[in-house]
């Protein structure tokens, strides 16, 4: 099964700690200073929406959004456009994308706020129902390869992997690592 559309949500440890309008400003520096990789367009405020996506740096081929889906802030990447390669190549380029967002935006607030991204926990989710279903079947395709991947990078095999079995959302899983990793090795 061909994984495209890979997001990657990194929690916010503990309170969010910052006005969530904050990041517009920041979003905006980062298009003019093209701080992240890829084609960076515009920014989005879904704020009013309750549980919702919060703050989005939108882009060509992904976007950025302080989130709240689900009432838990995090830093979430949605990759768009498609990408070759393997399975492999695609989790590596999400999960990279996440972290330097995540880093950039501590540094960024380092001086303001005590914000700080969960070093032992995130949310993979595939945003293509058509390749990837939320269904028993597309995980336990799935499974395999996001194990090897996760231990891959966490460097053991000491995490849990939890599935949301909802049929209406989208395939996703929850990772939660028994020891902290880094994100700036993931980068």
């Amino acid at each position: 099964m061909q994984l495209q559309h890979v997001n990657i949500k990194m929690f916010v440890e503990g309170p969010l700690g910052i006005d969530p309008a904050r990041v517009i400003d920041i979003f905006h520096a980062w298009i003019r200073d093209k701080a992240l990789d890829g084609l960076l367009i515009d920014v989005a405020d879904y704020r009013h929406v309750p549980a919702g996506p919060g703050v989005m740096l939108i882009g060509l081929e992904g976007d950025y959004n302080l989130d709240n889906t689900g009432d838990r802030w995090g830093l979430r990447y949605n990759r768009k456009a498609s990408l070759d390669g393997s399975n492999d190549d695609r989790l590596r380029q999400a999960i990279q994308a996440a972290a330097k967002a995540c880093l950039l935006l501590e540094e960024t607030l380092a001086n303001e706020s005590p914000l700080k991204f969960c070093r032992d926990e995130f949310e993979l989710c595939i945003n293509d129902r058509a390749h990837a279903p939320n269904t028993p079947d597309t995980l336990s395709v799935c499974l395999p390869e996001v194990e090897t991947f996760v231990a891959g990078f966490l460097g053991h095999k000491d995490f849990t992997l939890t599935h949301d079995p909802a049929p209406r959302s989208l395939f996703r899983l929850n990772i939660k690592s028994a020891k902290p990793f880094e994100l700036e090795k993931l980068v």
